[in-house]
């Protein structure tokens, strides 16, 4: 199912999702040698969540998404934040060739895909993708942990239990998180030529509050699914007498794979 990540989607999406700690932008910097000459792309960068901390590494930023209001959001954050070296553009991973061909090979360090491959052609991006890389320069596929409602918690499956009743749909995608997304990614940078092929992990725990679930939960939604306004406060409470009491404890894993050129 694709989902539509406009309007108060994205609002949501730039207000809940998860952001990657220190410790993820330093594996990336580590992994490709960036410094202050190189350029990196974001495909798929939402709302900024990687773009924007990564913009003190490199000369500069490429953010690209398909989604207007996501990248009015990330122009927005990085403005906030005083970043002046990301540039936004509209494009899918369908327009990588297009922007290959104005950025020529050789010209970036880094493309850097996070929670986002699972609605891409991968197999055809990676083969697009490493001419373009300077010597040491690759691809990092980042999963940003496993979706709320499919994790090892009472919690976790109070919250999938609710949602299927809600929505009357099984709640299965793994958005590219599981163990077997990854080989399968981790065999197509192989086949395209990548070298170097490997994965690391970051783990840390989080606390949700009950607001920061129903917001993760509105920020994955297609936009004609969301609850109408006037039906959302019937809906968080719907969530919170589902849930068994808290405290609400997520384990993150942010998996960071990477494949490399000569």
């Amino acid at each position: 199912m694709s989902v539509g990540f406009s309007g108060e989607v994205a609002e949501y999406y730039a207000k809940y999702r998860r952001g990657y700690p220190p410790p993820v932008v330093e594996a990336l910097r580590a992994a490709f040698a960036l410094d202050t000459d190189d350029v990196v792309l974001d495909l798929g960068c939402g709302t900024g969540q990687l773009a924007v901390p990564l913009a003190a590494q490199v000369r500069s930023v490429i953010g690209m998404d398909p989604e207007p209001d996501m990248l009015r959001l990330a122009e927005e954050t990085a403005t906030g934040q005083g970043v002046r070296n990301a540039t936004w553009v509209l494009g899918a991973d369908s327009d990588v060739p297009a922007l290959g061909a104005l950025l020529g090979p050789g010209s970036l360090a880094m493309t850097v895909i996070g929670q986002a491959l699972h609605w891409m052609r991968y197999e055809d991006l990676f083969r697009t993708l490493a001419p373009l890389f300077r010597p040491g320069g690759g691809v990092a596929v980042v999963a940003n942990g496993t979706p709320l409602w499919l994790q090892d918690s009472a919690w976790s499956r109070a919250l999938r239990s609710c949602l299927e009743d809600h929505f009357g749909t099984r709640l299965e995608a793994t958005c590219g998180s599981a163990a077997q997304d990854r080989r399968r990614y981790a065999e197509a940078l192989r086949a395209a030529g990548f070298t170097a092929v490997r994965e690391t992990a970051i783990d840390y725990d989080a606390e949700l509050t009950l607001d920061e679930i129903v917001g993760g939960v509105y920020s994955a939604l297609p936009a004609d699914s969301l609850p109408t306004q006037e039906h959302r406060p019937a809906f968080t409470e719907h969530v919170h007498r589902s849930l068994p009491p808290g405290p609400y404890v997520e384990g993150v894993r942010v998996s960071v794979l990477v494949g490399r050129v000569a």
